[in-house]
């Protein structure tokens, strides 16, 4: 609802500016609370609103009027901002300055009136409907967790019938097609198909991989191959990607899934990069093409069908209540619900999942019944959206900006959440809350759009956390329709159209072409946010949109590193006075200016470099000391480069809204420091001794022993640390940690000690994940101590060449420890056999090491299997080099992998 959204929006403007400590403009106190009034009665108003309008492509005229009116609030708040900082350095400028003072009062009076209106028009409305007025459930306890398994049900006979094709007797490669509508459950099917433990124990090689309507051949083949090699295939061509798959999948049996192919010309454009062996290999393809099997020649193939009404039922109780018993009074209505949605899976679960989170109250569920009833038509896609579509209809206020913003992402795209929320944050969608911070409610509001099938979770990390989500292409469409009714942002396509006094922007790489630098500059002067997947190119000249809050022009996990294109210098960026949010690659020649605490609302900046280039022309970006007069900024993050930060000024300013700190260049920690960054928890920090040449040896030595001062940061949780310093290390054995850490990256110099270092981190109650590359055991053994690593899941160790023995006394010395990775560690003679029987533990990975140590890994491995059988959790990967392949693959087994690369 972009109203509801405007609202939440300005709020946040007004607070602001109320609140900052230096704010650019001052609001009359009488407008303030005009505006704070009208503002908070009509969240209300809509909260408990419903929208007469039947028109499935119109927008309703009275959310249309507020937002309207919001955004012209905005509008004269927000240009005075611009004209207050533009003024200010010059005499004339503040001449202007005063007379736009008055203009501002007026402007925004007008619009003060104008919501007064609509107050009035809204109070007679809810006057005269409040018998009619429902109640969507706002809360957010409940205690469903954030992912729920994908619940497969009706389908038990299919998958066995996949599962004996697969593993049959049939040695030449076979595809089997899977199809069915949109919605029908392919996708389940077969990732229940994929996940299985027959399927783990019978092929080498699992890749799976989502074709979309856009698909890229490219892409398509170097996605498999790093999934099937380890190896990213970043570099390679499209023929030398086709060439390489086929020489890594050659003898090996695998399993590949095409999941959501929409032609047969994407089979025919990649066909030869897979090879028939003759050993069992399998392809399985989901498509909503019916006649797949027919065209590709083969002879089976799964048709999906709908649920029939026990299937149905069974599907809607487990979603809607799990294992908990059908309350008696409900079950009629139920039943009228499940009828309705017609044997589609994904309906019954997207509707079961609205009802997870909704009222269990037989009034609502009536609501529910009857509104539902009155949509059903023939058509199944139609259906299909309309049933969906409710799904957001349904949504309370709050969650709806959040779903409508999932659009801005390309179809398939593997959606990274704290990006994903840092983009929240900075478009105002969240509406605060007492004792919280933003970022907490954003993990929340993703926690409810999980809970109600809305969102698909495609990675988690240790602590059970989301990090990579994805919208089915269905609730995708659905979200597009509403985003367009509602004016919600516009998606530039490559055809002009008219789109003045569009808020938002977003252009996909499959549009960016020349017309959008002419047509956007035109037609998005007013434009609030601007979304580029292409990198930003097409916008060289983002100060041309001074109003401009949202600026994402770089996204690591679609970066083409290699490229020049789309560079900005910061002076440029930096004249968007009005930003919350940026996130750009840079020109070398870019440097801070001192203007930049102009940026009175940044909340989150993002500046990178090209990787290559870095190594021709390695450049420190060098922060001015007004970086610490940013008040609101929560996120400071350089890639490719190192930020060098300033000393803070005497004064002080406590950055308390200060949250993550990544790519800092010898950042001199002290006591003062520490205090004006209290809540910080992400810190990401380089240290280089040849940046600080010419210090006095006392100087040097407070620098080197400034890594004491990280356990006063008592909210640290997320701790990147890389050391270069060409001393013996022996200052760093001072490095103190704060108990509040989670995740330590620590990349030493090789004369670094690690055994003091290892038992401080040791003791740490809530450290899960630990990659420790580099420095020196002194006397070549680690002893891992009883009662240490408690809480730790992730355990990485890389380099460490004087690393000889390593013993550990009992199993519960890592007791809940789950993936174990040496990398290089040529020196070390085995793994425990105390690792595996760790009951935990899933996975080994080794890359590069010994072959002692690759055979404990076998043993560990044999042994498991002997215990467990079939049902054997654990799976070791080997990565090994050219030379040691042959003595090594007679290893290879179902659960246990040799890789060769190099």
């Amino acid at each position: 609802m972009a109203a509801y959204g405007a609202l939440v929006s300005l709020m946040h403007i007004i607070d602001r500016i109320e609140n900052h400590p230096s704010p650019p403009i001052s609001i009359d106190r009488q407008q303030v609370e005009s505006l704070t009034e009208n503002v908070t009665f009509l969240q209300d108003f809509l909260d408990g609103y419903i929208s007469p309008v039947v028109d499935d492509h119109e927008a309703d005229p009275l959310e249309r009027r507020i937002a309207d009116a919001v955004f012209a609030a905005e509008d004269v708040i927000e240009s005075q901002i611009v004209l207050q900082i533009d003024n200010q350095s010059t005499i004339i400028g503040k001449i202007a300055q005063a007379i736009e003072e008055i203009n501002f009062y007026h402007d925004l009076q007008q619009v003060i009136e104008e919501m007064d209106l609509i107050k009035r028009e809204a109070m007679e409305i809810a006057t005269a409907a409040d018998q009619l007025q429902r109640k969507v459930s706002s809360t957010h306890g409940g205690s469903s967790s954030t992912v729920k398994e994908s619940i497969m049900v009706g389908f038990d006979e299919v998958l066995l019938q996949v599962l004996d094709e697969l593993t049959g007797v049939q040695r030449s490669r076979q595809i089997i097609p899977i199809m069915g509508m949109g919605g029908i459950g392919k996708t389940t099917l077969a990732r229940h198909v994929f996940q299985h433990a027959v399927v783990k124990k019978h092929f080498h090689i699992c890749a799976w991989i989502t074709i979309s309507q856009t698909y890229n051949v490219r892409e398509t083949l170097r996605e498999v191959f790093s999934q099937a090699s380890g190896d990213s295939g970043r570099d390679l061509s499209e023929g030398e990607l086709g060439l390489k798959l086929y020489q890594y999948l050659w003898f090996r049996r695998y399993l590949i899934i095409l999941d959501n192919m929409w032609s047969i010309e994407v089979w025919e454009k990649i066909r030869s990069s897979f090879p028939d062996c003759n050993n069992g290999s399998r392809i399985i393809v989901t498509t909503r093409l019916s006649n797949f099997t027919s065209q590709l020649g083969e002879s089976y193939g799964v048709g999906m069908k709908f649920l029939d009404e026990g299937n149905s039922w069974d599907l809607f109780t487990k979603t809607v209540f799990g294992g908990e018993s059908f309350p008696h009074e409900l079950e009629d209505i139920g039943k009228n619900i499940v009828a309705n949605c017609k044997g589609l899976p994904l309906s019954i679960a997207t509707i079961g999942g609205l009802l997870a989170k909704s009222e269990r109250t037989r009034e609502y569920w009536v609501h529910i019944e009857q509104n539902l009833n009155s949509i059903v038509i023939t058509n199944n896609d139609e259906f299909c959206l309309k049933i969906l579509r409710m799904s957001y209809t349904y949504l309370p206020n709050y969650l709806k900006p959040c779903f409508l913003y999932l659009g801005v992402f390309e179809e398939d795209r593997r959606i990274r959440v704290s990006m994903l929320e840092k983009l929240w944050v900075s478009e105002g969608f969240l509406k605060p809350m007492s004792g919280k911070c933003l970022e907490t409610i954003a993990e929340e509001y993703l926690k409810e759009l999980v809970d109600r099938n809305l969102i698909i979770v495609d990675e988690l990390g240790f602590r059970g956390n989301v990090k990579f989500c994805k919208i089915h292409d269905l609730l995708r469409d659905v979200c597009l329709k509403e985003v367009k009714k509602e004016r919600f942002y516009h998606i530039i396509e490559k055809s002009p159209v008219v789109i003045y006094n569009q808020r938002r922007g977003v252009v996909f790489k499959k549009n960016a072409g020349s017309w959008v630098i002419s047509e956007v500059s035109r037609s998005l002067s007013h434009a609030r946010s601007i979304i580029c997947d292409d990198e930003g190119k097409n916008f060289e000249r983002p100060h041309n949109f001074r109003l401009l809050r949202t600026f994402k022009a770089y996204d690591r996990d679609t970066l083409n590193r290699y490229g020049d294109d789309g560079d900005h210098f910061l002076g440029d960026v930096f004249q968007l006075v009005n930003a919350r949010h940026l996130a750009v690659r840079l020109y070398w020649e870019s440097e801070f200016p001192s203007s930049i605490n102009l940026l009175w609302n940044l909340y989150t900046l993002i500046v990178a470099f090209a990787l290559v280039p870095l190594a021709l022309h390695p450049h420190n970006l060098i922060a001015p000391i007004e970086i610490w007069k940013l008040h609101q900024l929560r996120h400071l993050e350089c890639m490719g480069t190192g930020l060098i930060l300033p000393d803070p000024p005497s004064e002080m300013v406590i950055m308390e809204n200060l949250q993550t700190l990544k790519g800092v260049r010898n950042f001199y920690l002290n006591e003062e420091v520490v205090k004006r960054i209290p809540n910080l928890k992400k810190l990401h920090l380089i240290y280089h001794v040849e940046d600080v040449e010419g210090l006095s040896e006392l100087k040097e030595m407070e620098r080197a022993n400034c890594l004491r001062y990280l356990e006063y940061l008592s909210k640290l949780e997320n701790l990147y640390c890389r050391i270069g310093y060409r001393s013996d290390g022996k200052y760093l054995q001072r490095i103190s940690f704060p108990h509040s850490l989670k995740k330590l990256n620590l990349s030493l110099n090789y004369d670094t000690e690690l055994e003091e270092i290892l038992e401080k981190l040791g003791w740490l109650p809530l450290l899960h994940k630990l990659v420790l590359h580099r420095g020196t055991f002194k006397t070549g053994k680690w002893d891992t101590i009883e009662g240490q690593f408690q809480s730790l899941k992730l355990l990485q160790l890389g380099w460490c060449y004087s690393l000889k023995k390593w013993t550990m006394a009992k199993s519960f010395h890592f007791p809940v420890l789950q993936e174990l990775r040496l990398r290089d560690m040529i020196g070390l003679e085995e793994i425990p056999s105390e690792v595996g029987y760790i009951p935990t533990l899933k996975s080994i990975t080794l890359e590069y090491c010994s072959e002692l140590v690759v055979e404990s890994a076998k043993k560990i491995a044999e042994e498991q299997e002997d215990f467990q059988g079939n049902q054997l959790d654990l799976h070791v990967r080997v990565v090994v080099s050219k030379r040691r392949h042959k003595r090594l693959r007679s290893l290879a087994s179902p659960n246990f992998e040799v890789t060769v690369r190099g």
